[in-house]
């Protein structure tokens, strides 16, 4: 089959060369290579040395073709658009637990506040051993095994048996499986008395409604300036990135604007509806920040309203819009390009193929663009200037920020990266937490007093230390190089613990407050940076 499906995406090229070469008129072409195409299929059908599954041919077919246009023009059968839509559509149906597969064992690390599993008792902490009577634990578990039993139509219900600290029995549980909301805001909070700190993981059909609602509550807590975190935002929906940046800018400036072969020139400008049009504001993105990140980022640096911190974004520029085929599947096409206001393209090269567009991050960091910005180089033609400072800026792949914040590698060691990759350290933060639930809770009942108040100290390291060398992972004897990461261990475990006690929000306030980007941002909004840059606040 994947001899056929290579002969396929060779001929679906030639298909594509001779439509735009051939001097017959352009129906003739078209019912010309669609007969080619039919006779084809039927000489396969007919002759080849296998019996063929018709569907998968023509799917390999389509995905060959479009292999053949740009990394971002894909086929999409039934069930993987579905998959796909749920993050962006906000939401999915199931028992709305968060959980970790510790030990070969379903762990809920939280129920979803309001969701199924909530309002029949399930707690953090809770080992699911058996689903529907079908034992869940043990190698064969995996989380595609847990989703594809968890998950399911809304209104139909799963029987699951619960293994809970204290009780000598199985506890049973029948759920109803219901819509379950996903977020978009992982958190937000005052970084200080007066910055705001939002952090945006997608531009989803919630965003606004989520954003708006976090924006006010800050604000009711004394926000006047804000942090923007768009770091590892890989986007989503096109208008959802203009309504974020419509709330910035002023009114009638231009937000966005898209070009296409087939496609009119669209522009998007900035409405009445702008609720955050005073006040100091920082984005920060990075390499994993692509599209609508890119979109809202580049309209608030092109108009001198937003300082942008980090590393250069990933570099998509591209417009993808869904065409429906007849059995639910789908092609998601790529249609047009979109420009910043200053008529940057901010999409980077893919002419080299869909592996080299991909390897791009890996070239970065051995070119050693991500620890220093002097390692990156921008040709003049790509250069263009700010909309009301005539601030020099760059297109052609990614956006560049205002203020670089080289990639951290020190904070590593080899032995904390072992405790990361293999999950120990995640997994002892979460023991650790259902071990002591009550206690910490007595102790620190809100995340302000958690923060505050608890620290890793290090009778809790050796606890780590023991812990990590029962599950096959003996100590560093590099004590030298593991005391430079040391700092970075103890916020991270304790990051952890304040998400199996509150929130992925509690998790988010912990680590941030040993990352460079936000410390810089709160740094600059608190100097005179804005004033000597003139940028509008």
């Amino acid at each position: 089959m994947k001899t056929v499906s290579c002969q396929f995406r060779a001929f679906i090229l030639i298909i594509i060369i001779l439509t735009a070469f051939s001097p017959l008129s352009q129906a003739q072409v078209r019912q010309t290579q669609l007969e080619k195409l039919q006779r084809a299929l039927q000489f396969i059908e007919f002759a080849y040395i296998n019996k063929l599954d018709d569907e998968k041919l023509v799917e390999d077919a389509i995905r060959g073709m479009l292999s053949e246009l740009d990394p971002h023009s894909v086929y999409l059968s039934a069930d993987e658009l579905r998959r796909a839509n749920e993050p962006l559509e906000g939401s999915f149906e199931g028992i709305g637990i968060q959980f970790n597969l510790i030990n070969d064992t379903i762990v809920v690390i939280s129920p979803i506040p309001g969701g199924p599993s909530e309002k029949v008792g399930l707690m953090p902490g809770d080992k699911i051993i058996r689903i529907n009577d079908e034992t869940a634990h043990g190698s064969h578990i995996t989380n595609q095994f847990v989703q594809d039993r968890l998950r399911g139509e809304r209104g139909s219900k799963v029987d699951v048996a619960i293994h809970r600290v204290g009780s000598k029995e199985l506890l049973d549980f029948s759920i109803t499986r219901d819509r379950i909301p996903i977020h978009s805001v992982d958190a937000a909070f005052m970084a200080t008395p007066e910055i705001g700190y939002i952090k945006l993981n997608r531009f989803a059909r919630t965003t606004m409604r989520e954003f708006r609602e976090a924006a006010a509550k800050l604000k009711d807590e004394g926000m006047k300036h804000l942090i923007l975190d768009l770091n590892y935002n890989s986007g989503g929906y096109l208008d959802v990135s203009i309504d974020l940046a419509d709330q910035f800018i002023q009114r009638d400036k231009m937000i966005v604007y898209t070009e296409g072969h087939a496609a009119p020139t669209q522009e998007f400008k900035s409405t009445f509806r702008g609720n955050f049009l005073e006040g100091k504001v920082v984005v920060l993105i990075n390499e994993g920040s692509a599209s609508a990140s890119e979109i809202v980022a580049g309209a608030l640096q092109d108009w001198d309203r937003a300082l942008l911190v980090g590393r250069r974004s990933f570099g998509k520029g591209l417009v993808q819009r869904p065409f429906e085929l007849p059995d639910g599947s789908a092609i998601r096409l790529t249609t047009a390009q979109y420009h910043t206001p200053t008529g940057r393209s901010i999409q980077k090269p893919y002419d080299e193929g869909a592996d080299s567009y991909y390897n791009d991050l890996a070239s970065r960091l051995a070119s050693g663009e991500l620890v220093s910005p002097e390692n990156i180089t921008f040709p003049d033609s790509l250069k263009h200037f700010t909309k009301i400072n005539q601030r020099v800026v760059y297109g052609g792949g990614g956006i560049m920020p205002d203020f670089f914040i080289p990639l951290d590698t020190t904070e590593v060691s080899p032995y904390y990266s072992r405790l990361l990759r293999r999950g120990i350290l995640n997994n002892f933060g979460i023991e650790f937490t259902n071990r002591n639930r009550q206690a910490l809770q007595n102790q620190y009942p809100t995340v302000d007093n958690f923060i505050a108040q608890f620290h890793v100290d290090d009778k809790l390291l050796e606890e780590l230390y023991a812990y990590a060398a029962e599950n096959g992972l003996e100590r560093s004897e590099e004590i030298a190089e593991e005391a430079e990461s040391l700092v970075y261990m103890r916020n991270q475990l304790k990051g952890l613990i304040a998400r199996n006690l509150f929130d992925f929000a509690a998790f988010t306030r912990v680590i941030m407050l040993q990352d460079q980007a936000f410390l810089k941002a709160i740094e600059i909004i608190q100097d005179d940076t804005f004033d000597q840059l003139n940028i509008k606040y």
